[in-house]
């Protein structure tokens, strides 16, 4: 008969036949301990005792490789924050932080040679290493407690919900180590800094609350809304990178959302003080709101648009997205890749369009004109918002190949409504157009089905512009995918020295232009030879 082993709940037992030989707070402890008390005792067994009537924890399945590994080390291995809510919530982190008394970087080489993957120093004055498991999509970051002991940890971290602790081997809620009634919070549903100093202490914990309370539909406590404004105006004492970094995460998630409630709390004009000044800015019909709530407005219908994109059914979404579902899904590999690839760093397609979105009206709060019928006008917006966003990345340090092709969306964002006026769409004027904005194309297209439905509200009356959008988009997308992207591939059909030899003619402008020419005219199809093309240069000759 096995023995009771309660007492022993939150330390390692050595079992020999069901009987406990030793005890210790590590695996190595207990195991030293059971050779001391009994040395003739063989195969034993290590486990960790775990207080009983809990609930299993929906963990990340790299645990179960850690367990053997974290058994085997003498020095007890907590996993701590986000990763502990996220548990309790029913969902598994892929991205693991562990706290250790010391050592935090020798723990994750440790690790990582068991494992048979690379580990590398994150911060090698806090002590912390990292892990990586590219196969798992994972990352574990082993650092040193941030004090003197545990406690000292959890009080240093931002809220309640993320003050919790797991020991890295325990599999059941009841093993969560709560010291600030995070629990408690956990299940109210409420965000809240863990000490008045919480948000002072690192300003970037101001943009955190804001985005953890939207992304779990959580509310901040009084006391931590009420420190969100002053946290912020500290952000000028963080690095603009990290700013930059937690602005990128709430976009990422449902960013309407959180930017109002931002701006509520007294905190976007600081981060973001150019959208910001769009509230209050009035705009003509068919638009219903102002210029701030429609950006929102356009926000909340760009992640629908992108879920069509991703083949999720549009009439579960609205019914007006059905005839997304028939514009995008014969393009859904082109745009698909198109949001997913890697722009530069951590930034996807997908980001890229959003911040584009975010920004494509900002002009308007300097170019609002009121004509004497009382119609307003935005004249010269999208140039005037091309530069603003420019220079607000630039202080956030994006790459240029990322700013650049936002400020391209933002410039361009017109052009599908311009298009939508003309009687009648030419091949010319559409390969002009891709010419000119390439791959940011697809961003304008999209972001434009996103401004349409966020202008009449996605169930307001539809006049003819609606269904002309569409058509128009589909004539692009069409060409563009068909032949824009296919020729521009390939080889031109002349060069430009076969150009001036036939010509006879020095290098110039009019070399670039007879070439730019010649590549419209091979795109529409209207030279498709060498010798076709020599006769083109000399009839298109100045």
């Amino acid at each position: 008969m096995s023995r009771d082993l309660s007492p022993y709940i939150g330390r390692w037992v050595a079992l020999a036949d069901g009987q406990v030989s030793g005890v210790g707070y590590t695996g190595p402890e207990a195991l030293r301990a059971a050779r001391h008390n009994r040395p003739k005792d063989k195969n034993l067994e290590l486990r960790y005792i775990e207080p009983a009537g809990g609930e299993p924890l929906t963990l990340s399945p790299i645990l179960e490789k850690l367990y053997p590994i974290l058994a085997k080390l003498d020095r007890p291995v907590y996993l701590v924050g986000g990763a502990v809510r996220d548990a309790l919530l029913g969902r598994a982190s892929h991205d693991l932080d562990f706290a250790v008394p010391e050592k935090g970087i020798k723990t994750a080489f440790k690790v990582a040679d068991a494992l048979g993957v690379p580990a590398y120093i994150l911060d090698k004055e806090r002590d912390i290493g990292r892990v990586m498991l590219a196969d798992e999509d994972t990352s574990l970051d082993f650092a040193r407690y941030r004090g003197q002991s545990l406690e000292d940890d959890l009080r240093d971290r931002d809220f309640t919900i993320n003050a919790l602790a797991l020991p890295a081997v325990a599999k059941s809620s009841a093993s969560v180590i709560d010291l600030f009634g995070g629990l408690d919070d956990l299940q109210n549903k409420i965000v809240r800094q863990v000490h008045e100093d919480s948000l002072t202490d690192d300003p970037i914990r101001g943009l955190r609350a804001v985005r953890i309370a939207v992304r779990f539909g959580f509310t901040l406590d009084g006391t931590t809304a009420g420190n969100i404004e002053p946290a912020v105006k500290q952000l000028s004492n963080t690095s603009a990178e990290r700013a930059r970094d937690e602005w990128f995460n709430i976009m990422n998630d449902r960013p309407h959302i959180a930017l109002r409630y931002l701006h509520q709390l007294g905190g976007l004009r600081i981060v973001l003080p150019r959208i910001a000044l769009l509230d209050g800015v009035e705009q003509s019909a068919p638009h219903h709101e102002d210029v701030f709530e429609h950006t929102l407005s356009v926000l909340r219908w760009l992640p629908i648009v992108e879920q069509v994109v991703w083949g999720e059914t549009a009439e579960e979404i609205d019914p007006l997205t059905a005839d997304l579902e028939q514009l995008l899904q014969p393009y859904r590999p082109l745009l698909q890749e198109h949001l997913a690839r890697r722009v530069s760093g951590d930034i996807d397609g997908r980001l890229v369009l959003r911040i584009a979105a975010l920004y494509h009206d900002v002009g308007k709060a300097e170019t609002q004109t009121v004509e004497p019928d009382g119609r307003i006008r935005f004249l010269g917006h999208d140039k005037v918002g091309a530069t603003i966003v420019e220079a607000r990345l630039r202080q956030f340090r994006l790459s240029n190949e990322a700013i650049q092709h936002i400020k391209q969306i933002v410039r361009g964002h017109m052009r599908p409504l311009l298009f939508a006026r003309e009687p009648q769409l030419t091949g010319r004027a559409i390969f002009r157009f891709c010419r000119k904005y390439s791959t940011a194309v697809l961003d304008i297209l999209l972001l434009s089905l996103a401004d349409h439905l966020a202008t009449y509200d996605g169930a307001g009356e539809f006049d003819d512009s609606w269904g002309q959008l569409l058509e128009l988009e589909q004539q692009i997308l069409s060409f563009y995918s068909e032949r824009f992207v296919v020729l521009e591939q390939a080889a031109p059909l002349l060069s430009g020295r076969d150009v001036m030899d036939h010509l006879q003619l020095e290098g110039g402008p009019e070399i670039g232009r007879l070439l730019r020419l010649l590549a419209e005219a091979q795109t529409l199809g209207e030279v498709t030879t060498r010798e076709e093309a020599f006769v083109f240069i000399e009839q298109t000759q100045s």
